[in-house]
């Protein structure tokens, strides 16, 4: 349900509740250029991974439905066999220090193959074309950038009916992009 998921509402027209999407990043463009600092001291830049699809995952450390989202990538990452990325970006809106403290906690207990670091609020916010004064945005944030790298998808934790059987329905995603059927990496 929506008013489960962990969301930041910040701005005047934040409110508890909102079914406003105030998150809508364009699809069928080429993702924008993101910066995302890991633990060891690197910098992952999102067009370092042109050639790969990539599910990327905003996500907050302390969010149970954004430890879901993660497990379900690297379950899905482990079975096709690295077919496509995937990465997390911590935003931690409160506190980027608790960010950067958890991403090795959040990464070791979840059992995570695939880097996971943060990005600072503001940034990530621009990057998904979010606007904080229209409502609350709602993580996790799931973007989806074929091998070109163009957005092709983004699901925003209110996108109730890709959430019902996320699993179900990153497969079916990736699979088209990596040009194989929606079941025939599984376990392969």
């Amino acid at each position: 349900m929506i008013n489960r998921r962990t969301f930041v509402g910040l701005g005047a027209g934040a409110a508890l509740g909102s079914l406003d999407l105030s998150a809508q990043m364009k699809t069928g463009k080429p993702a924008p250029e993101l910066v995302i600092s890991l633990n060891s001291g690197e910098q992952l830049l999102l067009s370092k991974l042109k050639g790969k699809v990539v599910v990327l995952e905003v996500l907050l450390t302390t969010c149970p439905h954004c430890q879901k989202c993660s497990a379900t990538m690297q379950k899905l990452y482990a079975e096709m066999r690295g077919a496509f990325q995937p990465v997390g970006t911590a935003i931690n809106p409160d506190d980027m220090g608790q960010a950067r403290m958890m991403i090795p906690q959040y990464v070791s207990s979840l059992g995570l193959k695939f880097p996971v670091g943060w990005t600072p609020r503001e940034m990530v916010y621009k990057w998904l074309d979010a606007d904080t004064n229209k409502g609350p945005i709602y993580f996790p944030q799931v973007v989806v950038i074929d091998k070109a790298g163009i957005v092709r998808s983004h699901h925003p934790a209110t996108d109730q009916k890709f959430f019902e059987n996320e699993e179900a329905h990153l497969r079916e995603e990736i699979s088209l992009l990596i040009g194989a059927p929606a079941g025939a990496r599984k376990g392969s």
